[in-house]
C-alpha cells in the first residue's frame, strides 16, 4: 500500500483497513497490489480472490479471458492459485454459477458490499470464522 494514514487507508468488507491482494502478479485496477477502486474503475474491480481452474473456465466462458498473456497490456496471464482483484458482480455471478473462487475478505474492498451480501462473501471466505 502506499504511504497513507490509517485514516485514508480504504475500508475492506470487515471494516478494517484494506489488505494487499497480490503483488506477484501485480493487481488491482491502479496494479498497486491492492483491490483499491475509484470514480474510473466502472467494473468495481474490488473481489480479492484465489482463483481456480473452474473459476478461469467461467470467466473466460463469459469473454473475459484471463489465462492468456498480453504482454502489450502488461498483462502476465493467470493461473490457479494466483490472487487477483475480481468484478464484484463477475464474482456473484460465478457463484450463483456454483463456481465462484475463494476470498480473501480483508483483501475485498468495502464497496463489493454494495453487489455482493457479505454472508455469501463469508461462504466463501478463505479467512476462518470462529
Amino acid at each position: 500500500m502506499s504511504a497513507r494514514s490509517t485514516a485514508e487507508r480504504p475500508r475492506n468488507v470487515l471494516g478494517g483497513a484494506l489488505a494487499d491482494c497480490s503483488h506477484d502478479p501485480l493487481t488491482g485496477f491502479y496494479r498497486s497490489g491492492c483491490c483499491e477502486t475509484g470514480p474510473d474503475d466502472g467494473g468495481v474491480h474490488t473481489v480479492c480472490a484465489e482463483l481456480t481452474e473452474d473459476f478461469l473456465a467461467f470467466s473466460r466462458s463469459r469473454g473475459n479471458d484471463l489465462v492468456t498473456p498480453r504482454p502489450a497490456f502488461g498483462f502476465p496471464g493467470l493461473k490457479p492459485g494466483d490472487r487477483w482483484c475480481l468484478c464484484a458482480a463477475r464474482w456473484l455471478e460465478a457463484d450463483e454459477a456454483g463456481c465462484a473462487p475463494r476470498v480473501h475478505l480483508e483483501a475485498t474492498h468495502e464497496k463489493t458490499l454494495e453487489v455482493v451480501p457479505l454472508d455469501r462473501l463469508k461462504a466463501r471466505a478463505i479467512e476462518r470464522f470462529h
